[in-house]
């Protein structure tokens, strides 16, 4: 399901939510990057680059090095 919206919205505004939601859960910024770069093929070094460009989550996507093939393995809600 294409979400115009949400691709739109610039990766770098949502990542501080997504640390602090985790660190309400007891994790830390590391476990977060952790996951993203597990998901996206990004290293801690290419993913701090994608968040200083400030892209857009379509774009952030577009230029992952490799989408993880267990992606589809992922179920639950992000934002509930």
């Amino acid at each position: 399901m294409y979400n115009s919206r949400v691709y739109k919205m610039s990766f770098a505004s949502v990542y501080p939510h997504y640390i602090s939601k985790a660190e309400k859960k007891s994790h830390t910024k590391e476990d977060v990057d952790t996951i993203i770069c597990w998901l996206t093929g990004y290293n801690q070094e290419s993913l701090q680059k994608q968040i200083d460009k400030k892209l857009d989550f379509e774009n952030f996507f577009a230029q992952a090095p490799q989408i993880n093939p267990n992606v589809n393995k992922i179920t639950g809600v992000i934002c509930g």
